[in-house]
């Protein structure tokens, strides 16, 4: 009889957490959640997390607040994510430095396999090598010229130490053997601003934030790192065009969530980079900033993580880049 009312007790209890459990997924969200960004904002990764995170803070009745926690490429927010708790109310949107930083660091305060759980790439932004009007460049083959006969009097500005603009900078300069002066800033943001106040001659950075300048007039693109030529600039041919083979790289931006987060959570939140990536007005907005969506799976986007670590990592060997 003990015997049958202990597996009875037992059974009830069980019963009670699972519709214990089921209630709390269902009022998730209860409260407000942060979702980090490491990086300062303007750059690609904070205005596209910006346009995501207002359409789930719309569609869930609570705030998503970004936190942007720039510095060591990108390495500072995210090991405060890899910190956080696991419980749904921490959102981490990512740069490529996530998979080029285990590679190009001697230590990162995350573990790129373990620290999260992944959920979705929401969209990926080639990059554009770009000067100040005031230069007299106006193709790559005037760049490396230019650089060729005065080294010391050339630079060009990355959105930081990591990030893979930073690596294609550095690759043009070890591939057209030119000793430009890649000059890391804490962001794309401050890094744009640089080449638009002719502080410095030459950039590279992923296209969204750089669109609006380049119509502008402010900068002028020299190539793209695609495999085509890309629609929001036509007419600045791709690396490939010009003589710079495997030169095709582009800078993601990705959602990701603490490790133990409940698979339920996860499973909601990447049904909503589905729908919210498939609204017009969200579509629209990222074709004006040049980025292509993905709104893969949690499985797809693990499945690249692990390829783009192999992929810069051996990029960073071959080109010689010191580990900082």
């Amino acid at each position: 009889m003990k015997t049958a009312i202990g597996v009875v007790l037992t059974a009830a209890l069980s019963l009670s957490g699972a519709f214990a459990s089921l209630a709390a997924e269902t009022q998730y969200p209860s409260r407000p959640i942060r979702a980090i960004v490491p990086f300062p904002a303007a750059g690609p990764t904070d205005l596209i997390a910006r346009i995501f995170t207002q359409k789930l803070s719309e569609a869930w009745g609570q705030q998503v607040v970004v936190d942007n926690r720039g510095g060591a490429g990108g390495n500072i927010g995210m090991g405060i994510a890899a910190q956080a708790a696991g419980d749904g109310y921490t959102y981490l949107f990512v740069s490529s430095s996530l998979m080029v930083n285990p590679g190009l660091y001697k230590q990162v305060p995350y573990d790129v396999y373990k620290s999260f759980a992944p959920v979705s790439v929401l969209a990926g932004s080639v990059h554009v090598f770009f000067t100040h009007p005031s230069v007299p460049v106006k193709t790559l083959a005037d760049l490396v010229s230019v650089v060729k006969k005065d080294p010391k009097k050339y630079s060009i500005a990355t959105p930081g130490i990591g990030t893979v603009p930073h690596l294609s900078a550095h690759l043009l300069a070890y591939d057209a053997k030119i000793d430009l002066t890649n000059i890391p800033y804490a962001g794309g943001g401050p890094s744009i601003a640089a080449v638009v106040g002719n502080q410095v001659q030459f950039g590279c950075q992923a296209i969204p934030p750089v669109a609006q300048h380049i119509r502008a007039g402010r900068v002028r693109a020299l190539a793209v790192t695609s495999a085509q030529r890309s629609g929001i600039v036509p007419e600045v041919p791709t690396m490939a065009e010009l003589g710079f083979k495997d030169h095709e790289s582009e800078t993601i931006t990705g959602l990701l969530v603490p490790a133990g987060t409940p698979p339920a959570i996860v499973k909601k939140l990447h049904g909503e980079v589905v729908r919210i990536m498939a609204l017009p007005d969200v579509k629209q907005r990222m074709a004006d900033l040049g980025a292509d969506i993905s709104a893969n799976t949690p499985q797809q986007f693990a499945a690249q993580i692990k390829r783009e670590v192999i992929r810069w990592g051996k990029v960073i060997k071959d080109a010689n880049i010191p580990a900082n």
